[in-house]
């Protein structure tokens, strides 16, 4: 399910022109898988067959609804109709198209990024609230309010047109950049990393390049998510557990995927369009570049944490900031820019900032205070293998 089911509800969405159709017969040829492949089992195609099986779920259910909007009857027809040719995509990918569709500029963009996320890439709701800092009912209502306007305001589930991507595109890439955040950093499960969501997020970040190549933050999103993705081989040990990017290995490093990362990135800068994730690209290409982690430019970080405050001026960009404060000048200096902060309401939901703190109070001395901020990120009850990071450096700090 989670490697097929977004490519199936994107290609059955595209047929019938609505999600929740579209959502129901996915979820009803999943049931089907669990039950018929164990006994006869997996096809050789599965994704092919799921959204074969789904395609046909789907025409069952609207037949067997009474009431059909012009729109459903219409797609019945056209599927009833010997050797006629299915919708067309014009992005050439089903899954980038229901993105596009799902951030209709009907619904606000809060409600775009959380349907698409649930609907497109089969994020939990708790999953989405951990990556968007905010509580789970929170989320749930917003989830019901989005498809409550999709569903009363009939808005239309068709493939985008060219004229109607520029209006959508901010928040498609904020989706593609949200999706790998998940992957990069799972907020639920045994691992840290969720690999088929960083690789789905590339190759949508990849195909939208290759569609806008004359948009530099298009183009600023695939470098960073090259650059950062880079690492994922060793941002765990052979046990499994977390290492810090100090302590990372750098010649398992993809020096592949820096190259390419470097290189779009400095595509993108010679336009002359600065924007967010050409500075988040920027950010990530400091460390790239750095042989060890002591030749690492933390001041050039710190200045780009500024720039970059300009277009994202949200408190996750200031604490970061304030960590590259204090690589670059003193923990001092950027624990005061962290208790600043600390106090925003969004942040009390994410236990980066309590173990960025912990770990400046530790440099500090302030042990029994370093032990505290560890605890208060435990207590918000992040993945597991970022527990078992949290709990070991309890451990090492003592009784």
């Amino acid at each position: 399910m989670r490697a097929h089911w977004w490519a199936a509800v994107a290609s059955v969405t595209r047929l019938v022109g609505d999600l929740a159709t579209a959502e129901d017969a996915v979820q009803d040829a999943c049931v089907a898988a669990l039950v018929q492949w164990p006994v006869e089992g997996e096809p050789a195609n599965p994704r092919g067959w799921l959204v074969g099986v789904a395609r046909h779920k789907a025409l069952d259910r609207i037949r067997r609804e009474a009431q059909r909007s012009e729109k459903e009857a219409a797609a019945l027809r056209e599927w009833g109709q010997p050797g006629r040719p299915q919708p067309t995509d014009p992005l050439g990918d089903d899954e980038l198209s229901l993105i596009f569709m799902c951030c209709h500029p009907a619904l606000d963009p809060a409600a775009r990024i959380t349907l698409t996320l649930r609907s497109v890439c089969g994020l939990s709701t708790a999953e989405i609230a951990a990556v968007l800092l905010v509580g789970e009912p929170t989320m749930a209502k917003r989830l019901g309010r989005a498809k409550r306007k999709i569903r009363e305001a009939g808005i239309p589930f068709r493939a985008p047109q060219p004229e109607d991507l520029a209006d959508r595109l901010d928040v498609v890439l904020r989706v593609i950049y949200l999706v790998f955040t998940e992957g990069h950093k799972a907020s639920a499960g045994a691992s840290l990393v969720r690999g088929e969501l960083c690789d789905t997020a590339v190759r949508l970040a990849r195909t939208l390049a290759s569609l806008l190549p004359e948009q530099p933050e298009v183009t600023g999103l695939l470098a960073l998510l090259l650059l950062t993705d880079a690492r994922r081989a060793a941002r765990v040990d052979a046990a499994g557990d977390v290492v810090l990017l100090d302590n990372q290995d750098r010649g398992r490093w993809n020096q592949a995927m820096i190259n390419e990362g470097e290189a779009l990135l400095e595509q993108a800068l010679r336009v002359g369009r600065p924007g967010p994730y050409q500075l988040h690209a920027a950010i990530a290409a400091c460390h790239s570049i750095a042989p060890h982690a002591d030749n690492t430019d933390w001041r050039q970080i710190a200045l780009l944490y500024g720039e970059l405050l300009r277009y994202e001026p949200t408190p996750v960009i200031e604490a970061n900031r304030a960590i590259a404060i204090a690589m670059a000048d003193s923990p001092a200096a950027g624990l005061a820019i962290l208790d600043t902060v600390s106090h925003h309401p969004q942040l009390s939901r994410w236990p980066q900032l309590h173990i960025a703190r912990a770990d400046l109070l530790r440099r500090l001395g302030r042990i029994a205070d370093s032990r505290d901020a560890y605890r208060s990120a435990l207590h918000l009850n992040p993945s597991p293998p970022e527990q078992a990071f949290i709990v070991k450096r309890i451990d090492q700090l003592g009784l």
